[in-house]
């Protein structure tokens, strides 16, 4: 199983990006995603979450109206397209799975996730 992080980079406030998250091994449309973040002398945080079997998503305060996770059930990939970025976004991101339904009290227990990517870095500033 492998989950393949792709599309981070140097961004000026206001700009955005699209991470996208390959999948090998395992099929996303009937997993729990999400992606998490961890800027610099902070804890990993969860993002963005798509719970299966419905695509019910949840999204930290922080990034509500601008961000906005997604799967292709076609090409095994999720996404994050993250719109308006500001400095405080920057952090390695990551993508996860987690292997059947996840309840929503649980969906930012980062122990439960089966799978992770390896991380794709993203720098907003100018």
């Amino acid at each position: 199983v492998q989950l393949q992080a792709s599309g981070g980079g140097l961004v000026q406030p206001g700009g955005s990006l699209r991470l996208a998250c390959a999948a090998s091994g395992v099929q996303l449309n009937s997993a729990t995603i999400a992606w998490f973040r961890q800027a610099p002398g902070k804890e990993r945080e969860g993002v963005a979450c798509s719970r299966s079997p419905y695509d019910i998503t949840h999204y930290v305060d922080s990034v509500k109206g601008r961000f906005t996770i997604s799967r292709d059930k076609m090409v095994n990939t999720m996404y994050l397209q993250m719109n308006n970025l500001k400095p405080e976004d920057t952090a390695v991101y990551y993508c996860a799975a987690y292997a059947g339904r996840l309840i929503a009290s649980s969906k930012w227990r980062q122990d439960l996730y089966h799978y992770w990517g390896q991380g794709t870095q993203v720098t907003v500033s100018s």
